[in-house]
């Protein structure tokens, strides 16, 4: 069986980010403000958001099973 992990470029992911953070929750006052409030964002985007393509998982969750099914993979066919 095949693995299908659906991601987003930054080319992708970009419009999203203006459109969610910068612009619904600007004026920024500060730069570091704005920084923060990306960290914050891309946090949420990773590790908390849920993506139906990938059963209803965060990318995070997505990524961490894939590479553990390969590790096991790997470590079965070199027994």
């Amino acid at each position: 069986a095949t693995t299908e992990i659906y991601t987003l470029s930054l080319h992708d992911a970009l419009p999203i980010y203006k459109a969610e953070l910068v612009y619904h929750r600007g004026p920024w006052k500060t730069i570091e403000s704005l920084e923060l409030a990306t960290l914050t964002w891309v946090t949420w985007f990773n590790h908390t958001r849920l993506l139906e393509p990938i059963g209803n998982i965060p990318p995070a969750e997505a990524e961490e099973r894939y590479y553990s099914q390969a590790l096991t993979q790997a470590t079965t066919a070199c027994t």
